[in-house]
């Protein structure tokens, strides 16, 4: 898979047209979700390039990464005449990127797509890698394929039409890129302040995370190897956001947020990460993203759920984990007790 074009934005209407020029299409369409086509599309649907896309409408909100949403855009595309030779764009956060990805990846097995992220969650993670899917069966991201998009462009003034729980929710990301990078980046993270943005700055730290990501997926597309490493935070995390989908949905970076709680435990006991670190990066886990409530109880179905996560081998959990900032342990396992232990630290923290 060969390296995603992305393109930091200062003009997101020349950005747009180029993009779309790169890509010869006979007919064009723009997909969206209920919020996006509120928030999002004004922005551009004025655009020269962007006058004669269709547009495709889902649902808000992860609950609707589903198989009916897929199959319902892949209706439209087949109603409205699309080709082999048609082009999306889709318009909005991480659900919309995700699903539409593999729509287009699918339809007539192919079509050419251009992500244009709206959250900034999308911007660091689900719009960047080639990841394309939905959730099935109660997992997230069960079903999906790797395929790039064939621009990404990223584009942060979308970020002021955004709410500081959907900021924080891409900043979880940001965070996680920080500690499998430089103790620089990790600090200049932790000491942002996120609550009043300097977004010319987020601007800068947006490109700089998006760049360890490219630079982590471009070594390693497909996840044998090193792509393991942006997993960090993320076996815990997605047991964390699939039992919230069973009782009361959370955002995704709010899981993760989470997730890298109990997986920074699981550093400091198995792999030696130090002990200050990680209580600083909790700490500001703490002050922003709060909890989710857990018991005892819940921590069968939560260890369940993390069996199934994809990175596993056999009957092991799998986890990425860290020996100091930027020292990634790929391919780690813990057994049930360590997880406990490390579920213990994180109602305790």
């Amino acid at each position: 898979m060969e390296r995603q074009k992305v393109v930091i934005s200062t003009n997101l209407q020349k950005a747009l047209t180029d993009a779309i020029s790169a890509c010869p299409h006979d007919k064009l369409f723009v997909l969206v979700d209920e919020t996006t086509e509120q928030l999002c599309l004004p922005v551009v649907a004025g655009f020269d390039c962007m006058k004669q896309a269709q547009r495709i409408v889902i649902g808000a909100t992860d609950s609707n990464k589903t198989l009916d949403s897929l199959s319902h855009v892949w209706q439209e595309l087949q109603q409205r005449g699309a080709t082999r030779h048609s082009l999306m764009v889709n318009l909005g956060g991480g659900m919309v990127t995700d699903l539409g990805g593999f729509a287009a990846s699918t339809f007539k097995r192919g079509i050419a797509y251009i992500n244009v992220p709206t959250t900034l969650l999308s911007m660091v993670d689900a719009s960047v890698g080639g990841k394309t899917g939905i959730n099935f069966g109660g997992l997230k991201n069960e079903i999906g394929v790797f395929n790039n998009a064939n621009c990404v462009i990223l584009d942060t003034t979308f970020l002021k039409t955004m709410d500081e729980e959907n900021i924080l929710s891409g900043y979880a990301e940001m965070l996680k890129h920080g500690l499998i990078s430089h103790e620089k980046m990790l600090g200049e993270l932790l000491a942002f302040d996120i609550e009043q943005p300097d977004f010319a700055q987020l601007k800068r730290m947006v490109a700089d995370s998006v760049a360890v990501k490219q630079r982590i997926v471009t070594e390693d597309p497909t996840e044998h190897g090193i792509r393991k490493a942006l997993n960090l935070g993320h076996t815990a995390g997605h047991a964390f956001e699939s039992l919230a989908l069973e009782r009361k949905p959370i955002l995704h970076g709010y899981a993760v947020a989470y997730g890298l709680v109990v997986e920074l435990y699981l550093c400091c006991v198995k792999t030696g990460f130090p002990q200050d670190k990680m209580r600083q990066t909790v700490n500001f886990i703490k002050e922003h993203y709060g909890k989710m409530t857990i018991t005892c109880d819940d921590y069968p179905r939560l260890i369940e759920l993390m069996h199934h996560d994809k990175k596993n081998v056999g009957s092991d959990i799998n986890f990425t984990l860290l020996g100091h900032i930027g020292d990634i342990r790929i391919n780690q396992t813990a057994t049930e007790e360590e997880i406990k232990e490390a579920l213990d630290f994180y109602r305790e923290y």
